[in-house]
């Protein structure tokens, strides 16, 4: 697929954010910029989402594709209805009930939609599944997962490093050309269950889930590592494939994407408005 200037989908990125104190004395937004290099790199036109939830709707009418991006901070356990286990964990509120609209808004339109590291985390969540807190704590024998307990932050050290496997019969499976390779890993949770109709479509050597993906979308997955630095072949035919299928949905599916949220969203209400009658 040729993809023109003029015709480039529109990609957007969201961002992770930080407490006063370091780059400014106010609230800050931060984003690694392979994020938005890789993408321009591949034919698209990546655009920064700001946290705020009310705009989702709006912020999706321009975008012809979603990724959630991995930070500094994890899911909250009462998303998957489990109490806080690991003093590890770290919460940004604001982050994750942006980052719920924007998914939320992403799949019922059917919206192309990649979820990385902590974004992955958060798709599994919202489809049903549950997450490890603390890989060390659950898993004693698991490989290094993370260098650092501050997940974007290595802190002059090398990542860590293993290989997948990207199991057969799977979506990623046909968009990478191996399914044996290499990954960089910079995560202290990891995926523990899987709600309905998602699969693992990729696996570390001591078993962690490294993948996932929803039967039912036209392209909806999360990866645990990094695609963004572009360090080997197969995460760039991954991150093209993904932008292909965003300009897919800008030319033949967008119309009937705002079609298919605007009739759940009417739908919603009418419903909201019977029970309130009752």
């Amino acid at each position: 697929m040729s993809i023109t200037p003029q015709s480039r989908p529109v990609i957007g990125v969201t961002l992770d954010s930080e407490e006063p104190g370091g780059y400014s004395d106010n609230p800050w937004y931060a984003l690694r910029q392979n994020y938005m290099s890789s993408l321009a790199e591949l034919g698209a036109t990546p655009v920064a989402l700001p946290h705020h939830g009310e705009l989702s709707d709006e912020f999706l009418a321009i975008c012809d594709g979603i990724i959630v991006t991995g930070g500094a901070f994890d899911v909250p356990p009462a998303l998957f209805n489990a109490l806080q286990s690991s003093d590890q964990v770290r919460l940004k509120p604001a982050r994750t009930e942006f980052e719920t609209a924007i998914v939320k808004g992403a799949m019922l339109r059917d919206m192309p939609l990649l979820g990385i590291c902590g974004g992955q985390q958060l798709l599994a969540v919202l489809t049903g599944g549950t997450l490890i807190q603390h890989i060390p704590d659950s898993l004693p024998n698991a490989l290094e997962h993370s260098t650092t307990v501050d997940t974007e932050n290595a802190g002059g050290k090398i990542r860590a490093r293993h290989q997948v496997e990207i199991l057969e019969e799977t979506k990623l499976s046909k968009l990478v050309s191996a399914h044996h390779y290499e990954v960089n890993s910079s995560h202290h949770q990891a995926v523990e269950s899987l709600g309905k109709n998602c699969r693992v479509n990729a696996v570390a050597p001591d078993g962690v889930i490294e993948g996932i993906e929803c039967d039912d979308y036209y392209f909806c997955m999360g990866v645990q590592w990094h695609p963004e630095y572009l360090q080997n072949q197969q995460d760039r035919e991954l991150l093209k494939a993904f932008v292909e299928a965003a300009d897919d949905y800008k030319n033949a599916r967008r119309s009937s994407g705002k079609a298919m949220a605007k009739a759940m969203n009417e739908s919603h209400v009418n419903r909201s408005g019977d029970s309130s009658n009752n």
